[in-house]
Parts: structure tokens; sequence; C-alpha cells
């Protein structure tokens, strides 16, 4: 998909808007005859030349560290050159021998340098610009294949709209843009299909067929309301309910991500999982203005023309930053762990950093986990010079997560061990495994030998039920119900109790969604009144990103445990540590209140094993949106 391969990594550097954005191409011609000097054409085939050479740096530079690398603004630069220089002379350089899809693919890499700078700095206005010239490109139809060229510009014209795609749905353009170009690719593969090489042609429709599986797993509730914190929807974060003043706080903020999924079948478009791309989305800033109140999914905006105030549409200044992010696709062990060193090493004073793994795990033949602080004790002494004993690796069966083996490169396992050395620095862990549990015990465990952050942990059920609402192969279908819970929970909640969305419309579940609102700000209400809070939650529901990751994961908690089909049996469970105070456990009555108020409302009561004594008076959405503003 990109030229030169690679994963899709999220990290940092500043925004380069020196770049001319697209022009009606009238306005663009009628320059054309402008001066220049005999020496126009061969100036444009020397700066093309150029600017194809450091567009090859660009690309393979790595995506992630705080320092922005100059080969950004180098490339920026010429490439505004070249731009330029096509507007006011493009008459002459037409007659020179240049081409339209020359033109498309000039405008198509200033597009794909903002994304890559989207990429090192999360920064969703520099999304926006990759959409405009996108969109420009799309509208004039410069990668339309002439006689000449037609051999070659089917797949510069694939490639085009796959890296359009990917920006359109990263803005949430599922409404219009996404059907647009998704028909757009399917025609010209069609189209396409006699002057493909053969295995170009297959590559290309295990393409299509990953973008349908893509789609169809959010299908029933797309513009249904933004995963990222959106104002329309959530609380801005001046409201939230606070811990009292007399409680120690040293103010940690979100600042950096790691986000890193791998099953086998799983759905994906390019190296972007559902899982992954929901986790992201949830770690991002919904953009203000004009944007926000239509809830982003306005189609009379989504010509993608270049107007003037679009950045100030899309971005309020007063938002907070997004953290920094950095998805990695099947990385080897020691990819992996070198990332998160550099990250760690370059992580703010007040920086917290969230990993996000989710993968098949592993358990060594024995079939069980060994006990954990052996483990743990054992894994240690490997690491100690004085201990001359023989390690053999092949020995080491305790449980890992497994992120794909590589030719030639043997295991590719995360153990719980590997983070050891980062637990110094403030982590916010989220395990999606069937091995979660060694984490939280191997974790826990090194605290007795050395002096480290106490790190947060929300970890999934080991053991996922078809009877649960989501069958055992439901990562291949509709991705992780975890991690649903997490970026999604009334979706995930849907799905739990077997209503797959077909039938809600978006009143209905608008509806829904202000309820659980008001659920989830109680249980926040409960935690910061608590004394009995553990000081990492404490910094947690300081920061607004984690702490609806934390409130979602009490709801997520509270479903599983009165579930029918999963009550009182742990391995069906999700944990976390340090533990929350009881006030929020699955059997308080608060929990228990909170969870009857959303399952009324779909009906679905007979499902949950509620207390006898649980009741909740009926709550109209009107009135508790006027006692509570917040949802």
């Amino acid at each position: 998909m990109e030229e030169g391969g690679g994963p899709i990594g999220f990290a940092m550097a500043s925004s380069p808007h020196q770049v001319v954005a697209p022009q009606p191409q009238s306005q663009a011609q009628a320059g054309g005859g402008g001066g220049g000097g005999g020496g126009t054409a061969e100036q444009f085939w020397s700066l093309l030349d150029k600017a194809d050479r450091r567009f090859a740096r660009v690309r393979d530079l790595p995506l992630f560290g705080r320092r922005e690398p100059d080969e950004y603004g180098k490339a920026f630069r010429i490439y505004t050159q070249l731009w330029r220089m096509q507007q006011e002379h493009r008459h002459r350089l037409l007659d020179a021998g240049l081409r339209r899809w020359q033109v498309g693919e000039i405008a198509a890499r200033i597009a794909h340098l903002y994304y890559s700078q989207y990429q090192r700095t999360s920064d969703t206005a520099l999304l926006s610009e990759a959409f405009v010239f996108y969109h420009a490109v799309l509208d004039r139809g410069y990668f339309l294949a002439d006689a000449a060229d037609h051999l070659f510009a089917p797949t510069k014209h694939l490639r085009f709209l796959a890296r359009f795609l990917l920006v359109a749905l990263l803005l949430a353009r599922r409404a219009d843009t996404v059907p647009r170009l998704t028909t757009h690719i399917r025609t010209l593969l069609d189209d396409s299909k006699k002057t493909l090489q053969e295995a170009d042609y297959k590559e290309w429709k295990h393409v299509v067929q990953e973008i349908a599986r893509f789609l169809r797993a959010d299908s029933p509730f797309i513009n249904m309301r933004p995963l990222r914190y959106s104002y329309a929807f959530d609380p801005p974060p001046d409201t939230l309910p606070t811990v009292p003043p007399t409680v120690k706080k040293r103010g940690l903020v979100l600042s950096d991500a790691m986000l890193c999924s791998y099953y086998q079948n799983e759905i994906k478009f390019t190296d972007l999982t559902i899982d992954v791309f929901r986790m992201l989305q949830c770690l991002e800033w919904e953009p203000c203005g004009s944007f926000a109140l239509t809830n982003g999914y306005s189609t009379r905006d989504e010509s993608g023309q270049n107007h003037p105030n679009l950045l100030k549409d899309l971005r309020d200044a007063a938002l907070p930053p997004n953290p920094l992010k950095t998805i990695l696709y099947r990385p080897s062990v020691t990819h992996f762990l070198t990332v998160l060193a550099t990250k760690c090493e370059e992580l703010p004073s007040n920086g917290m950093m969230l990993i996000y793994l989710s993968a098949a795990g592993e358990v060594g033949s024995s079939g069980f986990c060994p006990d954990t602080n052996e483990m743990v004790v054992s894994s240690l002494n490997k690491f100690d010079i004085s201990n001359t004993s023989t390690i053999n690796v092949n020995e080491d069966n305790g449980p890992r997560l497994w992120l794909g083996c590589r030719e030639g490169e043997g295991s590719n396992c995360i153990y719980p061990c590997d983070l050891i050395p980062f637990t110094r620095r403030p982590l916010f862990l989220v395990i999606d495994s069937n091995a979660s549990y060694s984490f939280k015990a191997a974790l826990q465990s090194i605290h007795g030998f050395e002096k480290g952050e106490t790190t947060a942990m929300l970890l999934s059920p080991s053991c996922r039920s078809s009877s649960a609402g989501f069958s055992g192969d439901s990562v291949r279908q509709i991705g992780s119900q975890f991690t649903m819970f997490l970026t999604a929970p009334l979706q995930a909640f849907c799905h739990l109790i077997g209503n797959n969305g077909v039938d809600i419309d978006r009143d209905t579940y608008n509806k829904a969604e202000e309820l659980l609102s008001l659920s989830l700000n109680e249980w926040a209400t409960t935690l910061v009144a608590s004394s009995s809070l553990h000081p990492v939650w404490v910094e947690v529901l300081g920061d607004p990103l984690l702490r609806r990751l934390l409130l979602r994961f009490i709801f997520c908690r509270a479903a599983h445990s009165i579930f029918k089909p999963t009550y009182h049996k742990v391995d069906f469970l999700p944990t976390c540590t340090p533990p929350l105070p009881e006030s929020v456990d699955a059997e308080s009555m608060l929990s228990q209140c909170c969870l009857l108020r959303v399952a009324s409302f779909f009906g679905a009561t007979n499902q949950f094993s509620f207390s006898e004594v649980t009741t909740w008076p009926e709550v109209d959405v009107e009135e508790a949106a006027v006692v509570n503003p917040s949802i």
C-alpha cells in the first residue's frame, strides 16, 4: 500500500502550513502564460527529481520520537515550489510534456506529507489538510488513465484511493466520502483486471475484501457518535468532579501511547486493525467549532473544498493536544522494546504512557501457568550477572502474547517481564488477551524487588464465551469485545445482549447514550469521593481521556459480572489493578442500579441477575440532562 512499506506509526513534529492549497483548475491555468523564462520546464523537471529524493527520505523516517527531523521541512519547501510552479506555468509545462497524473502525484504527495506529520503529532488539523489535497486530486480526475499511460496509471490511482480512504476513515467521513471511495476502488479494480498483472490484481482484490470487512464491522452503528472525546457528548473537562484538594496529586496527564494488535485473520485495513483504530480514535479530541455542531458527520462539508476557515472550523485552539501515538503492527520484539524505550526516555516529567496490547496469549507446553512469584524471580535471576547457570530460553514456558512469527526470526512474543524495566515511569496498561492475568501478577510482584511506579492496568477476561454475545471468533468479525467496551461501550453492550444495531435508530441510540453517561458520571462521583482510592487512580481520574477508559471498564466489569451466561465465572470477568473501591464493585448497589437503568432501556433486564433489592425509578432523559448537564 505505502511506497516503501513499513508499519503505520504515530508520534510528533510541528505543523507545516506553508504549502499552498489546491486552487480551482481554471485559476491555475489562468496564470499559465506567466513569465518564468525559457528554462521553466528544465527547472521544473530538475525540481521534480529532487522532490522525489526528498520524499523517499521522509518516507523512510521512523514515525516516533519527539524531535522533528529536518527532512520534513525540506520536503514541504520543495513541494511548495513545485505546486506553485505548475500553477503559474501550467500551459508551458503541459506543452513540455507534463502529464495530468504527474500533477496529481505532486498533490497526493503533499497530502501524504501532511498525513505523515499527523502520524508524528496526532494533530487532526494536519489530517484535514491531507483530506483537502486528496479530495482535490479526486475531483479533478488527475489519475484517470491517458491512453499512453494505461499500463501503470491504474496502480497509481488505486494506491491514491486507498491512502485517501484511510484519511477519510480517520476523519470519520463515513456518511459520504468513505462509501464514494470504496465504490471507486471496486470499480477501478474491475475495470483494470485485464491491464493489471495477475499478482497485482490478486493483491488489490485482497485489499478490497479487507475494506469491506473493516466497514462491515461497524456498519450498523456508524454516525451514531464519534469515538473521540467530543464536547457534544462528553462533559467538558473543567466540569468533571475532582478529588478533594486535600488529596495529594502529581498532576499526571496522558502524553504518549503505544498501540499494538495482532490476531490471525483479524479485521484490518493496511496495517491498521479495527481494535487499534478504535483505541486510536478514543485517545483523541473531537474538533470543535462548526464541525462539532453537526457531530462531525455533516455531508454538506465533505466536498473537501479549501474554505478559508476550514482549519478554524475543524480545530479549537482551546482543546488540549492529543497524546502522541505510535502504532505497531506485528513488530519484532526488539523493535517493540526499542520504540518503548525511546518513548519512555522522552516522556515529559508530568507524562503518563499508555500501552495497549491486544493479541492471543500462549501458555507453555505444560498447559498451565507456573507460580507467578517464582516466574518473576526466575526472570530477574536471568539478568543477574552473578548467576553463572546456563540459561536455555527454550525452557521458558510462561504465558506471553504472540505477535505473529516472522520467518527466520523465531518466536515473536511479548512476556510480562519485558515491561519490568519500564515500570520506573508512570504506565497505564490495557491488555486484551486470554493471557492478561499474567501481566497483573508479574507487574504486581516486581514492586517487591525494586522500587518503581505502581502501574495502572485494565485487563480483559481470559475467556470469551459464545453465549456472551461475542462468539469465539468475534475478533475476526467485529473486533475485540473488551476493546469495544472501552471505546464504544453502548455498542459493545448492544452486542452483548444480542442486539446487532440493525433496528436501532439514531434518536433511540442517543437517548441510550445519555442514560449511560448518567451512570458513568455517578460512578465518577463515587470514585472521587472515596477515601480508599489508590493514588494511581487519582492521577488517572485527572486526565479526561484515561478517565473515560476507567469508567467504561467499570461498566464492562459490572455488565459481565451479573450477565447470566458469565455470572460468578471469574475467567469471563475483566480485572484491574490496583483494586478499585468496593463502592464501585459489580455487586454494589450503585453498579447494580446503573446497569439496571441501561438494561431496562433495551428491555434486557431478564438477561442479568440483579439483586432482589435493586430498584431504580424511571429516568426521563430530558430531565436527567437538565439535572446533570454533562450528559
